[in-house]
């Protein structure tokens, strides 16, 4: 048997994130060779994997990343299946490298695809489902960009938002983290009212018009009030419509005009766990 030194168990501890104990019985397993360590560790979390793959994992960090000139954000939610995990400092600084990695792509299977530490981004999370013994994937995969792009992660990586500005005028920093805040806070369901779709809309309209049913309000009186419930749904889930968080006298879009006039918000994306 190969003699294994703690000095060896520490690099291949470090190199996988694995626990001391499974590092040991690897490189025992692998006759003191790292790389067939490494393998042999991987293959274990593929078999956890396997087990775990039907496994809920609603926990997690979401973590929102922008580039250096602020013209580019993503959003990505690292899931995991207990709150016990998510809280780890390991788990949420691994959630905020890939969520940097993720900045250089634009969709979710391209970011899986690419190579990370000597592996493949999907690989790393099957070998980290090895060695957390839960199952670990990346969720959401939220890519944005825009003359200007602010972020906000909300107190204990549960959400994460980004806003595009249509310009970057003094101020913009601030202004677009007021807004990615509000998308956090009122989880709007889309940004303008050309953005709802038509399924919502119908949806809404039934619902407004079993309630007036059940109130004894005349058939024939149905649609123009269901209208007026639909106008304030607008109001209330729209970004740019609803009432401002930090002042509700006025809506969000008049907020942003208040760095300039011309200011609009022209994209976000929301990334939330459970």
């Amino acid at each position: 048997m190969a003699n294994i030194t703690a000095a060896e168990v520490n690099k291949l501890r470090k190199t996988t994130g694995a626990g001391m104990m499974d590092c040991k019985k690897a490189l025992v397993e692998a006759e003191g060779n790292f790389d067939t360590a490494i393998e042999i560790l991987r293959k274990k979390g593929q078999k956890v994997a396997a087990k775990r793959a039907d496994r809920e994992s609603s926990e997690g960090a979401a973590i929102a990343v922008l580039n250096a000139d602020n013209t580019q954000g993503v959003a990505i939610s690292l899931n995991c299946e207990t709150d016990f995990v998510a809280k780890n400092d390991s788990f949420v600084s691994l959630a905020t490298e890939l969520a940097s990695l993720a900045l250089n792509f634009d969709s979710k299977e391209a970011f899986l695809a690419t190579e990370f530490k000597g592996m493949t981004v999907q690989e790393k999370l099957t070998e980290q489902t090895g060695v957390i013994g839960e199952k670990i994937e990346v969720g959401s995969f939220e890519k944005l960009s825009a003359p200007f792009v602010g972020s906000y992660i909300h107190a204990g990586n549960k959400i994460a938002t980004l806003v595009g500005l249509s310009a970057a005028p003094a101020g913009a920093d601030v202004i677009a983290k007021d807004v990615a805040m509000q998308a956090a806070a009122m989880n709007p369901v889309a940004l303008n009212e050309d953005g709802v779709d038509q399924s919502i809309i119908d949806k809404e309209i039934e619902i407004a018009k079993d309630q007036l049913r059940e109130e004894g309000k005349p058939e024939a009186m149905l649609d123009n009030i269901a209208k007026g419930k639909i106008k304030r749904f607008m109001k209330d889930n729209t970004l740019i419509n609803q009432d401002f968080i930090k002042d509700s006298k006025m809506s969000v879009a008049q907020y942003v005009k208040t760095g300039d006039a011309a200011l609009e918000v022209v994209s976000f994306a929301r990334v939330a766990l459970g």
